[in-house]
C-alpha cells in the first residue's frame, strides 16, 4: 500500500516505469497523466523524464550492474524495487551534478513513501552503496552480457532485423544513435516569422542553435533541458517542434496547386497539418484534417490556434475510414502519417524498443493497407498521395506499398528526389525517402505516389 504523502520527480519516475513494464502503454501518456496525477513543477517534471528516458535508454546495462551486485535473480526482485534500483543506479552511473549521497537517499525515500517493509529499505540502499564503492569494477564489466555479448540496450529481435536487413554494423551504429539523447528540432512557422528572425530571438535569449541539416525551416537547439512551452516565440507560435524528416515529407505533397484542396489523413497532434497550413498561406489552400481520438484532437487544436494566422483547417472528429466523398469534393493532395511500430523514432521514445513484439508488424501493416486503400478513393485525378511512417520496418513500409500499387492500378510511385533539398538525396532508397536514425535525423520513409 501506498503512503499519503508527497510524491517527487523521483518517486513519479519509479512508479511510471512499473506501470510501462505493467501494460506497455505509451511512456509519454503515462508521463503525461503522472504529472497531471501529482502536480509537478516543471523543474520536477524535467527531472521525472530524464530519469524515465534515461533509464529506457541504459536498460540492459543497468541490468547487468544490478546482476553483478545482487544474489538475487532479477525476476524475482520487486518490480517497484528493481525499477527504483534502476533509477538509482542511472543517477550513480550518469549524472554527474546529482550527489552521489541524494541519489541513494531519495531512492530510499521512494521505497519509504511506495511501502516496503523496512529491510527491504536496506537491500536498496546496500545496493547503491555498493555501487558507488564498486563503481570502477562495475564500469568495466557491464558493458557484456555473462555470455561476454556486447551490451546494445536493445532487444535481440529488434537487433536480429536491422543486422538482415542493413548489415550488423549498421545494425549497431542505430542502436547507439538510438542510446543517446536526440537533438531538439524546431520547425519555424515562417507564416509568423522568418528562420533568421527567430534565430535572433533565440540568440537575445542566450540558446544555443543553429540552422537543421536539411529542412530550411528548421532550427536545432543542441543541448536545451527546459521546457518547450518556455522558448521564446512558443506563445506566439513562431515555432513546432518537429524533426527535419517528419518537416521534408509534408513537401513531398507538392508541387501544390494554387486553390487546392488537401487532406492530413492521420493528423494526429497537428504538427503535419500546422505545416500545410504554412504551404496554405502562400498557395491559397484549403486544408482538412482528420483526427477521432479526443486527447490528440484537443492537442491539434491548440497547436494550430496557436501557430495559424488566417488560414484554419477543417477539422473532422472521425476516423480516415468513416470518412467518404459524400461529405466533400476529391483532394488534390492526401498526407497519410500512418499508425506504425516507430522503430525509427525509438531514440526519442525509448519504450518503444521494448514495448514492440514482432507480431505487431503485420497487425499495423493491416491497417495501413486499409488506410491507402480508403485514400485512394478520395483523391482527384492526378492527385498526389504521400504515405509515411517514422517505421523502418520493410513489411510497414516497402511492402506496403508494393501490396498498395498492385491492388491499385491507376496509381504509380514517382521520385521524391526533386521534392526533397540536395542535402537530403542521400536518403533515396528506390525513389523512396528512407533515412535510418543519426545524430542529424529520426529514421522515417515516405513514399510519393500519382493517381493517372
Amino acid at each position: 500500500m501506498q503512503r499519503k504523502q508527497s510524491r517527487t520527480a523521483r518517486f513519479v519516475a519509479v512508479e511510471t516505469l512499473c506501470r510501462l513494464y505493467q501494460d506497455r502503454s505509451p511512456v509519454k501518456s503515462l508521463l503525461n497523466r503522472a504529472v497531471r496525477k501529482y502536480a509537478l513543477p516543471g523543474n520536477e517534471r524535467n527531472l521525472t523524464m530524464q530519469l524515465v528516458y534515461g533509464v529506457l535508454r541504459n536498460r540492459q546495462y543497468l541490468d547487468r550492474i544490478l546482476q553483478l551486485l545482487s544474489k538475487t535473480p532479477l525476476p524475482k526482485i520487486d518490480p517497484f524495487i528493481h525499477q527504483a534500483l534502476a533509477t538509482g543506479l542511472y543517477q550513480l552511473f550518469f549524472l554527474e551534478r546529482i550527489p552521489q549521497s541524494a541519489a541513494v537517499h531519495e531512492m530510499v525515500e521512494c521505497c519509504k513513501m511506495w511501502g516496503i517493509p523496512k529491510r527491504l529499505e536496506g537491500f536498496v540502499n546496500g545496493i547503491l552503496r555498493q555501487s558507488i564503492r564498486q563503481k570502477e569494477m562495475l564500469t568495466a564489466q557491464a558493458g557484456r552480457e555473462e555470455n561476454g555479448d556486447p551490451i546494445i540496450n536493445h532487444p535481440q529481435w529488434l537487433v536480429a532485423r536491422w543486422s538482415n536487413h542493413f548489415g550488423h554494423i549498421e545494425a549497431l551504429r542505430i542502436c547507439a544513435t538510438n542510446n543517446r539523447e536526440p537533438l531538439l528540432i524546431l520547425r519555424t512557422n515562417i507564416v509568423k516569422i522568418t528562420l533568421d528572425d527567430f534565430r535572433k530571438v533565440l540568440d537575445d535569449a542566450n540558446i544555443p542553435n543553429h540552422r537543421g541539416a536539411y529542412a530550411e525551416d528548421a532550427v536545432i537547439l543542441p543541448g536545451y533541458q527546459g521546457a518547450i512551452s518556455a522558448i521564446p516565440g512558443y506563445v506566439e507560435g513562431f515555432f513546432q517542434v518537429q524533426d527535419e524528416a517528419a518537416q521534408l515529407a509534408t513537401g513531398l505533397l507538392g508541387p501544390f496547386r494554387r486553390g487546392g484542396r488537401y487532406l492530413d489523413g492521420c493528423a494526429g497532434l497537428g504538427g503535419k497539418t500546422s505545416h500545410l497550413l504554412q504551404f496554405a498561406a502562400s498557395h491559397a489552400l484549403t486544408i482538412h484534417a482528420v483526427e477521432p481520438e479526443p486527447y490528440r484532437l484537443e492537442k491539434l487544436q491548440e497547436n494550430v490556434n496557436r501557430l495559424a494566422v488566417a488560414h484554419a483547417p477543417v477539422v473532422h472528429e472521425k476516423t480516415l475510414q468513416h470518412f467518404t466523398l459524400g461529405d466533400l469534393p476529391p483532394f488534390d493532395g492526401i498526407l497519410i502519417d500512418a499508425p506504425c511500430s516507430g522503430t525509427g523514432v525509438t531514440g526519442r521514445h525509448p519504450d518503444i524498443r521494448w514495448n514492440r513484439r514482432p507480431e505487431d508488424l503485420i497487425r499495423y501493416q493491416q491497417e495501413q493497407l486499409n488506410i491507402l486503400g480508403h485514400s485512394a478513393e478520395l483523391l482527384a485525378p492526378e492527385g498526389i498521395l504521400v504515405y509515411a511512417t517514422c517505421s523502418l520496418e520493410p513489411e510497414e513500409n516497402q511492402d506496403v506499398i508494393k501490396a498498395f500499387l498492385a491492388g491499385n492500378r491507376a496509381f504509380r510511385l514517382t521520385d521524391c528526389t526533386m521534392y526533397l533539398p540536395e542535402a537530403a538525396h542521400r536518403f533515396i532508397e528506390g525513389h523512396c525517402f528512407a533515412p535510418r536514425p543519426d545524430a542529424t535525423i529520426d529514421g522515417f520513409f515516405a513514399a510519393r505516389m500519382q493517381r493517372s
